[in-house]
């Protein structure tokens, strides 16, 4: 008669074998992944895990530590991480420190769970960054978002103004008010989003298992931007962005919470920016061929009208102008960098 504990076994094993082949990622994958994106990197860097008081941990890059001059830090955007700056690292740490990190709930960073109510998610995400700072040392620094992770940073400045000696906001999601938009969207598209709104924006990618990294691929403007960093792997981008969001959902879900509609923020900052501290520089960055609204940052620096406010529109560029136009994206975020010390 054999062994009840030893059938038990083989079925988990089973389960587990199986649960690997539906879903083909790891915390060890996205690491190798990670690895061959910086690669391209030729400056010297260290890599650590900065706990904050929760017990969760930011994964984090370090760039030129040496330097006296105010450090950089630089925040990515949705179903991103720390490897999507592999093309700029080199060019903007040359004069002063650069800090990267992985948001709480992406990347390699812990992904504990984000409270559903939309503010204090958000409230989530920027104490985890002021708990960073705290932990890493840093007075005062200039601060670079893309993205949702430009949301992000500008609610970080309204909440802690005296640690920003320079706003950077690089194609910023989440400013513009979604009501006037909304109304110009046909009612079969309105009854599309209903059906889809309670989903996951990335829950099609895990539900894909294996086809996942597929569905991926299928970003061809992606691959073109990051294909030259590998001569083994023709599109690295692709790996590194499947396993960062082939593990749990957590950013994404506190990323969710924020939305209303279309994507859109349920608390738009444009209705916010307003209260940034008098006198705190800015500079906005987009892709002149960005699906996101441009419009933003002038409205912004109407707003604005007792702050130094630059708007830059790249040319040939689009939402991911990081990537898409590195020299001039790095030219900007240099001068940005140039006007504090």
């Amino acid at each position: 008669m054999s062994d009840p504990n030893q059938q038990i076994s083989r079925t988990d094993t089973r389960r587990s074998t199986m649960r690997v082949r539906w879903k083909p990622t790891s915390k060890s994958s996205l690491e190798k992944a990670e690895d061959v994106m910086l690669s391209a990197v030729q400056s010297s860097y260290e890599k650590l895990f900065v706990e904050l008081p929760d017990g969760n941990k930011i994964w984090t890059l370090v760039f030129n530590k040496q330097s006296t001059k105010t450090p950089l830090v630089i925040i990515h955007g949705f179903a991103g991480g720390v490897g999507i700056w592999a093309l700029n690292f080199d060019h903007i740490s040359k004069e002063r420190p650069v800090y990267a990190i992985d948001l709480l709930g992406f990347g390699k960073s812990s992904r504990p769970k984000f409270e559903k109510d939309a503010q204090i998610s958000e409230n989530q995400f920027v104490e985890s960054i002021e708990h960073w700072r705290k932990a890493v040392g840093i007075e005062e620094m200039v601060l670079l978002g893309h993205s949702f992770g430009g949301f992000l940073v500008t609610s970080y400045a309204l909440r802690q103004p005296d640690r920003i000696k320079h706003l950077i906001l690089a194609d910023p999601w989440g400013f513009q008010d979604y009501h006037e938009r909304l109304r110009n969207i046909p009612i079969f598209w309105r009854a599309v989003i209903k059906i889809m709104s309670p989903l996951n924006p990335l829950s099609i990618v895990r539900a894909a298992g294996p086809l996942g990294p597929k569905l991926v691929r299928k970003r061809k403007d992606l691959g073109a931007k990051f294909g030259e960093i590998s001569e083994d792997d023709s599109s690295p981008i692709f790996k590194y962005i499947y396993h960062c969001n082939a593990q749990k959902p957590s950013g994404e879900i506190g990323f969710k919470n924020l939305t209303v509609k279309m994507g859109f923020a349920r608390y738009p900052m444009i209705d916010r920016i307003g209260d940034l501290r008098s006198g705190m520089p800015v500079t906005f960055i987009y892709g002149k061929e960005t699906w996101n609204d441009i419009k933003s940052g002038e409205d912004a620096k109407k707003i604005l009208t007792d702050s130094p406010v630059e708007v830059h529109t790249i040319e040939e560029a689009g939402h991911h102008i990081y990537a898409d136009q590195p020299e001039r994206f790095h030219s900007v975020v240099n001068s940005a960098c140039d006007s504090v010390d």
